[in-house]
């Protein structure tokens, strides 16, 4: 790969679901730019189908209950911690993602550490709150930054706290004097999707009234069925935070410039999981693994890097080993994925079997609260190549197959009774074998986590979860 950089800077994305990027009419042009000067990976897969099953990936390079039935970062070394080992000053910046505190180990390792979940208010901890208030104030906010002659960038409450994010981000490139590593988390594209106003007219030619938007989000809060506007709706809606998240990236890559470091930077961008808008019969991000959900974004540029597309499926887990070499670190000995820096020098990725993702489902696919231990529900396992996706639930032994090659929105269930397809018994024993193997290996996994986390949430992550509707 070329040489080792000073700095990386890592992009994760809550909720983004790759197809939402590029094509006509993007809502991403900064991110669109990152994927044509660099690397991006078409078949890049979540390893869990929400936050807490698909971050073990992204920070520890170990799957989701490696070390027994809670969620949470394993106690080998977390990316950050091999970094601050090697020297390297390290940021971490969570905008308010409860699963992503220290109570899950995710500030081990950081210098400088922040996921406001505070208690600093009521708004300042209820997102949905604060996205009412946000949309009931939108037309006022028109009003003003017509009669003042500024722009409304920002909402007038911040409810992804991607204001603060930035600022902190902002100023800790700016504080570094040497080799740093910086990670930002963005939810704004995390349900409830309240873009501010310009962003929103930036992605849709059509006028979105308050009580459209309201009455949107209020239908989905009370669990009525979604229709075609109401969908359409939501959509734009989400659209719009994806570009408020790609302008604020945009502005932080300004700021890598300003600061003379941009020529010294690697940037590494990933979603931690997809969305779901009625793909499979529902709405945001429930128990399932199908595409929506699994199929996310992953971009890597180097300053003297080559630019093209990897079609080789690769896991979140290639990020800490890759952040690794990019900086010329040694990755962590137990780490279970590996480094797909090679790429940005043209070197072909590496058939590395099946990636395999997990979930876990209650009585129904709604259950709440959503199940966030292993012991909560049913395990779903799936298993990923360049071509086939595998499901199996392990307790009821139900068996799903898709050929993405001639089915790419999963829909035709090779293994269902009634199907017109048939099951190819190679494929089925490879990835059910895939599957077998990585179910093994956790229920190997001791009792509890070796840095066993404190009984119970606090109240302000408690309250955080709730509000983004982990009740």
């Amino acid at each position: 790969m070329p040489a080792a950089v000073d700095n990386v800077v890592l992009v994760t994305i809550d909720s983004l679901r790759r197809d939402a990027l590029g094509g006509e009419d993007s809502p991403s042009p900064v991110l669109d730019e990152l994927a044509a000067e660099g690397i991006s990976f078409d078949n890049a897969m979540a390893q869990g189908n929400w936050t807490p099953f698909s971050f073990p990936s992204v920070h520890g390079s170990r799957p989701v209950f490696d070390e027994g039935p809670d969620i949470g970062v394993a106690s080998t070394p977390t990316l950050a911690e091999q970094l601050s080992d090697a020297g390297v000053r390290t940021g971490g910046f969570n905008a308010a993602n409860g699963f992503l505190t220290d109570h899950w180990g995710y500030d081990r390792g950081f210098d400088e550490f922040e996921p406001f979940v505070d208690g600093s208010g009521f708004l300042a901890r209820h997102p949905t709150i604060q996205g009412w208030v946000q949309l009931g104030t939108s037309p006022f906010r028109r009003a003003a930054s017509v009669l003042g002659g500024g722009d409304d960038d920002r909402p007038v409450a911040d409810a992804s706290r991607m204001g603060e994010l930035e600022d902190h981000a902002t100023e800790f490139v700016e504080t570094s004097d040497g080799g740093f590593f910086l990670w930002v988390h963005y939810m704004d594209t995390h349900t409830p999707y309240v873009p501010a106003p310009r962003h929103l007219r930036e992605v849709s030619d059509t006028h979105f009234g308050l009580f459209r938007m309201l009455g949107s989000h209020f239908r989905t809060g009370m669990g009525w069925d979604v229709d075609e506007r109401t969908l359409g709706t939501l959509r734009t809606l989400y659209d719009g935070t994806i570009r408020q998240v790609d302008e604020s990236v945009g502005r932080l890559l300004e700021t890598l410039d300003a600061r003379g470091v941009a020529d010294d930077t690697a940037i590494v961008v990933a979603g931690d999981h997809g969305e779901e808008f009625l793909d499979h019969g529902h709405l945001s991000h429930y128990p399932k693994l199908y595409r929506e959900l699994i199929d996310v974004p992953l971009l890597i540029t180097h300053p003297d890097g080559e630019s093209g597309t990897v079609h080789q499926p690769v896991g979140l887990d290639t990020i800490p080993p890759t952040v690794c070499e990019l900086l010329g670190v040694e990755p962590a000995d137990a780490w279970v994925g590996h480094s797909v820096a090679g790429a940005l020098d043209g070197e072909a990725i590496e058939d590395r079997g099946p990636v395999v993702s997990i979930a876990v489902r209650g009585e129904s696919v709604t259950t709440q609260p959503i199940p966030r231990h292993r012991e909560d529900g049913e395990l779903l396992v799936s298993a990923r190549d360049a071509r086939w996706t595998y499901i199996e639930h392990t307790v009821s032994g139900h068996r799903e197959l898709y050929d993405r090659r001639s089915d790419p929105e999963e829909r035709q269930d090779l293994c269902a009774e009634d199907t017109d397809g048939e099951a190819p018994s190679p494929v089925l024993d490879r990835l059910s074998g895939a599957v077998a193997d990585h179910v093994d290996g956790l229920d190997s996994a001791p009792e509890g986590r070796q840095d066993e986390p404190s009984d119970g949430e606090s109240d302000e992550i408690t309250a955080r979860l709730n509000a983004l509707g982990y009740k």
